[in-house]
């Protein structure tokens, strides 16, 4: 009897990888979308593959739906808690609604999901709790001080997880990738950087734009990721943590070698926040 698992946000990006991924190792997966159109994609994309998985229509941000959705599918052995957003712009030009809607889907809704399958997993004394974040769990960037903040408190809530449910048979694991080819950037882009209250924020805005339009198609396989996940799953001893990407990689240990006033003075500069005291002559 295979194992069954459920994938958060799998019609596209990670989530998409992953329950291909997955399905292709030989575990039972559903993955969860929030349309009759985005389960066309996904089944579309098994087809192509040549896997076998299911799909069902569930909100994560909705208590009621998330209820009726597991209580449904019975005892789940993994839940890979994939769905998330970035929102992007500088702290004083987000609104309240729009910090809220950000902690509810990034923060509030895996541990929503992992408090109703709990009960099947530890009356089994086996499961595993698979909470994707990211390298933004780890350092914070200017421009997405909410998307981090959610990434930071999905992981310190993780790591509470991890203890408290470890005796029971129930490992829990982070994943933490760094930027990859999958639409959440282009889901931030298409929101659009709210209103700018500055000047400097909104000449930030436009070359944070210019940036994600040349570099998009540039960024890694989500593959990667997926793969990661199988890993963390097969592993009978699975690390607290799996960082995912040369720029994570690199990226938390310029965070924890370097000075503060440096990285933040590198990030405000890469942000387009400052300027280099010189300008660099081109040569070419």
């Amino acid at each position: 009897m295979p194992k069954s698992v459920l994938v958060t946000g799998a019609n596209s990006g990670i989530g998409l990888a992953t329950v291909l991924e997955l399905a292709a190792a030989g575990y039972d997966v559903v993955g969860t979308v929030r349309s009759p159109a985005k389960a066309g994609v996904v089944q579309s994309a098994a087809a192509e593959r040549g896997v076998v998985l299911r799909t069902v229509q569930m909100d994560v941000d909705d208590d009621q739906s998330c209820r009726e959705v597991l209580g449904g599918l019975g005892d789940l052995w993994a839940v890979v808690n994939n769905a998330g957003y970035a929102q992007s712009g500088a702290v004083e030009d987000v609104t309240d609604e729009q910090a809220r809607a950000q902690l509810e889907t990034n923060v509030v809704a895996p541990m929503r999901i992992a408090r109703l399958v709990l009960p099947g997993m530890r009356e089994r004394g086996d499961g595993r709790i698979v909470n994707v974040s990211s390298v933004a769990g780890r350092m914070s960037t200017p421009l997405m001080g909410w998307y981090c903040a959610s990434k930071h408190a999905l992981e310190a809530v993780t790591d509470a997880l991890r203890m408290e449910v470890e005796a029971d048979g129930v490992r829990v694991v982070l994943v933490e990738p760094g930027m990859f080819g999958t639409d959440i950037w282009s889901a931030a882009k298409e929101g659009g950087f709210p209103e700018p209250s500055s000047a400097r924020y909104a000449a930030a805005y436009a070359r944070a734009e210019a940036v994600s339009n040349r570099g998009a198609d540039k960024l890694p396989d989500p593959v990667w990721v997926a793969r990661t996940i199988r890993v963390a799953l097969a592993n009978p001893v699975p690390l607290a943590r799996y960082v995912v990407g040369a720029d994570a990689v690199g990226g938390i240990l310029a965070e924890t070698l370097a000075p503060t006033v440096l990285s933040d003075y590198v990030k405000a500069v890469s942000s387009g926040l400052r300027s280099l005291p010189v300008k660099i002559p081109f040569v070419g």
